[in-house]
């Protein structure tokens, strides 16, 4: 028989209350032994009991000290991996687990008539999707993307529900036999940069915006009741970093091919990746249709900004 004792004191002040558990353990019985010699029959003489085997009195403010103690060890232990575990993603990366290819959408249909169109409202319409220029471009940019063997060990394809930019990701899908259970809509972290009162305004009217991008990081369009955001580029730097913290948990050694209904997504994606200060993303602006290997280690050479005074380590606080 096994014999477990705990002794808690309820309270120090009363030292003679105690709280006895006594469990026992017994062990399957095993038949007589034939050779076994019988019990003798002498009186047992008692046995001091030995200060090792006798129940200690447990204080238990001591017991609740050591277990808050112990919790809060594991806590910190358990934070510090949290915080160091791969998909909270910091700009700019000093990995990347993935291989990534970032694609503007073609041409769409507003941008045919020349007009900024941004509402989140009318991105599913379908004047916000692809001219006949625009389905070119992105034929284009689907040969390229087949030619650059972006989905020769298969591929997943991540477009903006925005119209443009999914029947794009349709496209390269066809082109490169990406099945469509492959092609993930992304239904905020891609949408078109909200330009506020510039809606409607005639494409020319964007040099202002860009204009005050290489002011400050933090300069939002004026507003505009329609519904239409108005954003800074470091609004749109939150939504591409959750974007990436969200592929990087999700895949791991995968290509990913992400397709933007617009520039600024894009720019501003890979001036953090590349640890360009903010200001400077008009610097990398994609074309309509335009492909682009994302390589974190540098900026390709064609966009290289004129001064390297511009890096930003800490996107996007910038100096």
């Amino acid at each position: 028989m096994l014999k477990v004792c705990l002794l808690v004191n309820l309270e120090s002040r009363h030292p003679a209350k105690m709280l006895t558990i006594t469990t026992a353990s017994i062990s399957p019985s095993l038949p007589p032994s034939a050779t076994s010699p019988p019990a003798s029959t002498t009186p047992s003489t008692p046995q001091t009991p030995s200060p090792h085997n006798s129940c200690q009195p447990i204080n238990r403010r001591r017991l609740l000290l050591t277990s808050f103690s112990t919790l809060s060890l594991f806590s910190f232990s358990v934070s510090d991996s949290v915080v160091n575990a791969r998909g909270l993603l910091q700009m700019p990366p000093p990995r990347l687990s993935n291989r990534y290819f970032l694609v503007r959408a073609g041409e769409s249909e507003y941008e045919s008539y020349g007009i900024i169109n941004t509402n989140p409202v009318a991105k599913t319409s379908m004047d916000s999707g692809l001219s006949e220029k625009g389905k070119k471009q992105t034929v284009r940019a689907a040969l390229e993307l087949k030619a650059m063997g972006a989905c020769e060990r298969n591929c997943w394809i991540w477009p903006s529900i925005t119209q443009r930019a999914y029947q794009a990701a349709e496209i390269i899908g066809a082109v490169n036999g990406v099945s469509r259970s492959y092609i993930v809509p992304e239904y905020s972290f891609l949408d078109a940069r909200g330009l506020g009162a510039y809606e409607g305004k005639k494409l020319e009217a964007l040099s202002e915006v860009y204009q005050s991008d290489s002011i400050s990081s933090t300069i939002k369009p004026p507003p505009i009741d329609d519904g239409t955001p108005n954003e800074s580029v470091a609004d749109v730097f939150v939504r591409v970093t959750q974007l990436m913290s969200i592929l990087e948990t999700q895949y791991s050694e995968d290509t990913i091919i992400i397709v933007s209904p617009d520039s600024d997504n894009l720019t501003i994606l890979q001036a953090g990746l590349v640890g360009l200060d903010l200001r400077r993303h008009r610097d990398l602006s994609f074309a309509p249709g335009e492909v682009r290997y994302v390589d974190p280690g540098s900026i390709p050479a064609y966009k290289q900004p004129a001064s390297s005074v511009y890096k930003c380590l800490n996107p996007p606080n910038c100096n």
